[in-house]
């Protein structure tokens, strides 16, 4: 099984190209089943979710093809097949974006409930009710969501019961071909759900509202191609600026965008950082100081991310006093800390409560990754530990990072993988 070995004490400094966004390209490959002629996306990052999605495309009858810049065509009109099997769906959550589309598109879909990271209960009853609101009939079981609409979708109103992303585009895709008007209310407002509407709006669907609390779709009668690049990956960039500033380094992360990051660039400030940015860079600059810790909470976007908490974590760790971490979204997302004190991190845990107090240093040790951000805290970490530092199971850091340790070494780092 490979594994990722890192000698920590490098200052990083340097320049790293920012890849597409995992977070968007996932939904988008999905939204290619609503149309009914060839598209293709560009920006495609090269991840192990990515080929999964590409698998599960592939096994529904769609035809792809990847060209030498890992752009994606897709020819949706071969799709036969509108059920979802276990075997791919199992591995990763985001294949139960497939639902909306195959329903809205052929009135029929089953889809195994799905799998992904071990992190926190993520329930499909959004999903389902969603749809339902929309005029499907949707029973679970077996394992599998079966859902039906013999007559077609029609327009409705749905009110999230709780802010779900993932819930949410798979209904907005839905809507896009219902028949009238759906208001979707108490949506969530992540950068990456504007990314889909507004590859659903390339399209031809008529969406207003996306990135906002209420979203208002008139369905039309048919969707076609196009092109598409998908937005960058805020979650990347904000893990190499929390790696910059671990390190006391200096970063320029290109090909993103300052205005989806700006709870991380606030919180990168509170520990130090002088941040500069403009059209497509975001600069952290330490200038060789050790930051301050800093105490956040997570929540549903625009506040602090999920997705970045374990990378404050394991800066906190290093950092000049006492920082503290409430994680709000998943109940299951401090499993990274007890590894984190296999380094010799001084860590409390209280609930969904994280007390770190910072250390002068770590020491390299074997440690072992439990699932995706928090396989990066344990490479951040590995950055400033004295050391060796062996990450183990790092698999997990290939569904969401692509080349993690040629890019961290591009920057200075003295990081491999081996078999």
């Amino acid at each position: 099984m490979a594994k990722i070995i890192i000698t920590g004490g490098n200052v990083l400094d340097g320049e790293v190209q920012i890849s597409g966004a995992k977070n968007a390209v996932l939904p988008i490959l999905c939204a290619t089943l609503l149309a009914e002629t060839t598209i293709s996306i560009g920006n495609v990052p090269h991840l192990h979710d990515v080929t999964t999605t590409m698998e599960l495309l592939g096994a529904l009858g769609v035809r792809l093809s990847v060209d030498d810049k890992l752009g994606i065509t897709v020819e949706p009109t071969a799709m036969v097949e509108t059920i979802a099997p276990y075997e791919l769906v199992k591995t990763m959550r985001a294949s139960i974006l497939v639902l909306g589309p195959l329903l809205a598109r052929h009135g029929h879909a089953e889809v195994s409930l799905p799998g992904g990271c071990a992190i926190g209960s993520r329930p499909v009853d959004q999903h389902i009710r969603g749809l339902i609101a929309l005029g499907a009939d949707v029973v679970v079981e077996n394992g599998f969501v079966k859902a039906r609409a013999d007559k077609g979708l029609r327009g409705g109103h749905y009110s999230f019961d709780m802010v779900t992303v993932t819930g949410t585009e798979n209904v907005l895709m839905a809507a896009a071909l219902a028949k009238g008007t759906t208001v979707l209310e108490n949506c969530a407002e992540e950068p990456e759900i504007v990314d889909l509407a507004n590859c659903l709006a390339m399209m031809g669907a008529r969406i207003e509202g996306a990135g906002k609390n209420r979203i208002v779709v008139e369905g039309v009668d048919s969707l076609h191609g196009g092109h598409y690049d998908v937005m960058p990956d805020r979650i990347e960039t904000g893990t190499f600026l929390v790696a910059g500033a671990m390190t006391g380094g200096r970063v320029l992360a290109r090909r993103t965008r300052a205005d989806i990051l700006e709870s991380v660039l606030h919180k990168l400030e509170e520990a130090g950082a002088h941040v500069n940015t403009g059209d497509g860079f975001i600069e952290l600059d330490m200038r060789g100081k050790r930051p301050k810790s800093v105490s956040l909470t997570t929540a549903p976007y625009p506040a602090f991310p999920t997705d970045m908490q374990a990378q404050f974590a394991a800066m906190n760790c290093i950092a000049d006093g006492v920082g503290v971490i409430r994680e709000t979204i998943f109940e299951n997302r401090f499993m990274h800390m007890n590894e984190l004190q296999r380094l010799g991190s001084d860590i409390q845990i209280e609930g969904n409560t994280a007390i770190i107090r910072g250390v002068e240093r770590l020491t390299g040790a074997p440690i072992m990754a439990t699932d995706l951000r928090a396989s990066a805290s344990l490479v951040l970490a590995g950055l400033v530990a004295q050391g060796e530092t062996t990450v183990d199971r790092i698999y997990h850091i290939d569904r969401g990072y692509e080349n993690i340790e040629e890019k961290l070494g591009g920057l200075g780092a003295k990081i491999r993988r081996v078999a």
